[in-house]
């Protein structure tokens, strides 16, 4: 069941966003606060909303053309200049065209750009595999000093980009392409590091991050309806994560199970099982990519095809669970 002191902090509307939108708009309200904010694109400002920041402050704007590596570069430098660089572009881009540079330019000295890439995962839909991230999270999470964060939607993205323009540090933060729901209200908090437990039950752990998040409680909710209660958390933290939430729910059901838009190696999955298997070793199940490319379709059908969709979690829970 939805916990008591949960219940403040979720949504009571039926609207819908993109995390990327949300990110746009944020951008720029935090642009009016801080000139030392200024943002970089590689010729897709249109797609990664960065276009509403340049159109209120183009003197702080800097578009790189195709041209990521030299943005990440740039974008180290300003960093070592005072300035707080957002560096936006796909995240196939960001994180596989710039990865040396991101590597040794932004993680290595540990300088504070913050790495805002959009349209990750299958998700991303009829692009097909050359535009869909399902590795990013997997080489982010691999370099030392990077912070690794996936918001479930509109509301969480707001309080992450807060949070990480208050850190002082290389952050990577996973953005989706299409509208999803909106699950909390502007009561809700998000901290570096913490989870977000939102159902509590003892038959299994279900642990999801970004927008697969919505799709996840849809599923503990149809559970509920036939007497089986989960424990639900949403760890839009990646890296780090939050290692004693995940453990105490582990103890408490004994059957973990990932959801995530994501190649099960690497992402949030791996993440899970590589705490659980030092601190309390039980059963894992990574619902997501399972270790293939992507490939064209609606959003929609991906999910399905690809099996993290509404069903194929309840059914992966139902056949689980001890009799």
């Amino acid at each position: 069941m939805i916990k008591q002191d949960i219940k403040k902090i979720l949504s009571s509307e039926d609207e819908k966003i993109s995390t990327r939108e949300a990110y746009g708009r944020k951008l720029a309200e935090l642009g009016e606060i801080d000139k030392n904010i200024v943002v970089l694109d590689c010729d897709l400002s249109k797609s990664t909303r960065t276009a509403i920041f340049a159109k209120k402050f183009p003197e702080r704007f800097f578009n790189f053309g195709l041209a990521e590596a030299n943005m990440m570069s740039a974008a180290a430098g300003l960093a070592t200049m005072g300035k707080i660089p957002f560096a936006s572009t796909f995240g196939v881009f960001a994180t596989k065209r710039a990865c040396d540079q991101v590597s040794i330019s932004i993680a290595y000295p540990r300088l504070n750009v913050k790495i805002c890439a959009t349209h990750t995962g299958i998700s991303v839909g009829e692009d097909g595999a050359t535009h869909q991230a399902i590795e990013d999270a997997a080489i982010m999470r691999s370099f030392p000093n990077m912070i690794v964060i996936s918001p479930a939607d509109g509301t969480e993205t707001r309080k992450v980009i807060d949070e990480i323009y208050k850190y002082n540090g290389p952050c990577y933060i996973r953005l989706c392409r299409g509208n999803s729901p909106v699950l909390f209200n502007d009561n809700y908090e998000f901290k570096i590091g913490r989870g977000v437990k939102i159902m509590d039950g003892d038959k299994a752990t279900l642990i999801s991050a970004g927008f697969t998040t919505s799709i996840t409680l849809e599923a503990a909710k149809t559970l509920e309806e036939e007497g089986i209660e989960v424990d639900m958390i949403n760890m839009a933290s990646i890296k780090p994560v939050d290692s004693e939430m995940i453990i105490e729910s582990a103890k408490k059901t004994g059957l973990v199970i990932t959801v995530e838009d994501h190649n099960v190696i690497g992402g949030l999955g791996s993440a899970v099982c590589e705490v659980l298997s030092e601190k309390y070793p039980v059963r894992v199940i990574r619902l997501g990519v399972q270790d293939k490319f992507g490939s064209s379709g609606s959003p929609a059908e991906l999910i399905k095809a690809y099996g993290f969709d509404k069903d194929s979690i309840v059914k992966t829970v139902r056949e689980n669970i001890p009799a």
